[in-house]
């Protein structure tokens, strides 16, 4: 990855979003601090950002990545243009596709329909509820995703959720 990445099949609405990689992980201290979280429970990871002009508008943490395995993602997003189908293609493709893995799983709080919707649209399933598990006591919903479910099929409708 060398810093930006764009592509040419852009709508006018998303043509400024850019994906960038994390330096000196100003991007993943800016996902945490968005979902309320500090960084010590992070170990070794890999961050990307989403650029909207000259804005940080969201990223994404692939953390406790286990090569052939699994990855675990969490996002955190301040506008809905960071996803397109250009984008979508790239990230699942990171885990897919660079990481080798075979599932993608992520959390979200039970009441953030939101990133509930978009992560069933995406074709993740729900496979947990983990009870009073976040710090403020709020019940989380584990979600996965394997290689052979996910589609490409539809994930440029994201913005519509």
């Amino acid at each position: 990855m060398n810093g930006m990445i764009r592509g040419s099949d852009m709508s006018k609405e998303t043509a400024s979003c850019k994906i960038v990689a994390d330096k000196g992980n100003v991007i993943t201290r800016f996902v945490c601090a968005g979902l309320g979280y500090d960084t010590d429970w992070l170990d070794e990871h890999f961050t990307i950002g989403f650029m909207q002009g000259d804005r940080l508008i969201g990223g994404l943490i692939y953390h406790n990545i286990r090569p052939q395995h699994d990855v675990w993602w969490t996002l955190y997003t301040t506008d809905k243009r960071w996803c397109n189908k250009r984008i979508l293609k790239f990230i699942f493709g990171l885990a897919f596709d660079y990481f080798a893995c075979r599932r993608i799983s992520m959390s979200a709080d039970a009441d953030n329909v939101a990133c509930l919707r978009l992560a069933l649209k995406l074709g993740f399933k729900a496979e947990g509820l983990l009870r009073q598990y976040r710090d403020n006591g709020k019940d989380c919903i584990i979600m996965g995703i394997l290689k052979n479910e996910y589609k490409q099929k539809g994930i440029n409708r994201c913005q519509k959720v």
